[in-house]
């Protein structure tokens, strides 16, 4: 369907076609039609569907048929990363160049000077992380009285990240005459629970089935001894000739012992994590997109709305301990219809992560063995490879940095912006 069909107007459809977009995706025919007429949509689907443009061509357009005056906030897009904000902020000003709308943008872990001096000259949009939000909302550096939308986009991730008390403090700070859109990429029984307090009568769009994974993914599963995982992936990029390759692990020392590891095979890669820099990680992912390093090795809370263009290959180091995290890791490739391949390796003792996937997805997974990578017959890599640990829930902890009831340990709390 071409979005002339959707109800976009002459000056937004001009600009579609100049960016050579011509053919709009299902969530795109689902929800433009609702945003356009105002109404709260609460939308899923998976990663590289168009959910973005579902949002944002609607909401230029309803600005554009607004008086023209003094500018004042209109739109705000909550993300949960700075790297999703960044990307947001860029499809609003990609899709209305030209048309007179100004968008900011607004994060942590860079000044906030030049965000308010962005801020004080006015603007119809702002996207923008909760902790920086909050920030400048405290401050009184920002308006949200004439808020007329209020989007909440990578919904599950925002809570995922604990974000829940952020977005209650905000949501006091916004008009109860709003038009609110709620952007999931899964919807799990906590999304649905906060629709309550955020939507009224939302139109309910849901492209693919809930926890579904991409159709064009391709998943494999190999069990290998924890030892030889650095050099089955190795073996696998080198010998099969893999180009742009993203890696996930569970914690940040893995990313760097991985990137470490690979690079002594021979293997160009580049890791990203939130310990590091800002700059750090964009020269990171800038570098993978241009070809440079072969492998991006991440966290699942950095990689999260990293925008990678035609990624065919996706490793899973580790399972993740949230198996929802293994939908949006593999969703990472398989885009936009493309054939994609997800590759998986676990060893013993990561066994019953696997069984929640399967259970999670209704699907069943075939492990498999590469030749030369077999594991250990005898189990003595691994003296625990054949029993369950003792309890999930504590593993899960443990690698949060929390104790067994769920609670940070003793210190400041941690909060991302």
């Amino acid at each position: 369907m071409g979005f002339s069909d959707l109800g976009l107007n002459s000056q937004l459809l001009a600009v579609l076609d100049k960016l050579g977009y011509h053919t709009s995706t299902p969530v795109q025919q689902a929800a433009i039609p609702h945003v356009l007429a105002g109404r709260d949509v609460m939308a899923g689907a998976q990663t590289g569907t168009g959910k973005t443009a579902a949002f944002a061509l609607p909401l230029i357009q309803r600005l554009l048929e607004q008086d023209a005056g003094e500018k004042a906030l209109r739109v705000l897009v909550l993300t949960p990363t700075r790297e999703l904000a960044h990307q947001v902020y860029q499809s609003f000003v990609k899709y209305s160049d030209g048309l007179g709308i100004n968008t900011v943008v607004a994060y942590g872990g860079v000044s906030i000077n030049p965000q308010i001096e962005a801020l004080s000259a006015g603007c119809d949009v702002l996207v923008a992380t909760p902790g920086r939000l909050l920030e400048l909302a405290i401050k009184e550096l920002i308006d949200l009285s004439t808020l007329q939308t209020f989007v909440l986009d990578e919904a599950d991730r925002m809570l995922d990240m604990g974000f829940i008390t952020d977005i209650k403090r905000i949501l006091k700070r916004l008009p109860e005459q709003r038009q609110t859109l709620f952007f999931s990429a899964t919807f799990n029984d906590e999304v649905y629970a906060l629709k309550d307090s955020l939507l009224t009568a939302p139109e309910l769009i849901e492209v693919a089935p809930r926890n579904a994974t991409a159709d064009k993914v391709e998943q494999r599963f190999f069990e290998v001894d924890k030892k030889r995982k650095a050099g089955l992936i190795a073996y696998m990029i080198g010998a099969k000739n893999w180009q742009q390759v993203l890696i996930f692990t569970r914690t940040k020392q893995a990313v760097d012992e991985l990137v470490t590891e690979l690079e002594k095979d021979g293997i160009s890669a580049a890791g990203v994590h939130g310990d590091k820099s800002q700059g750090a990680r964009e020269r990171g992912l800038d570098a993978f997109k241009a070809g440079q390093v072969r492998a991006l090795v991440a966290t699942d809370v950095a990689a999260r709305g990293l925008d990678i263009q035609s990624l065919q290959y996706v490793i899973n180091y580790e399972l993740p301990y949230n198996a929802e995290d293994y939908i949006h890791r593999i969703g990472r490739t398989g885009r936009a219809g493309q054939a994609g391949i997800a590759v998986s390796l676990l060893c013993g003792k990561e066994k019953y992560l696997l069984e929640e996937i399967e259970k999670l997805t209704g699907d069943s997974a075939v492990l498999q063995w590469e030749p030369g990578f077999e594991p250990d017959p005898s189990g003595q890599e691994d003296a625990t490879g054949s029993q369950r640990p003792l309890s999930k829930k504590a593993l899960r902890a443990k690698a949060l940095g929390q104790d067994n009831k769920g609670k940070r340990k003793s210190g400041k709390p941690r909060r991302r912006r």
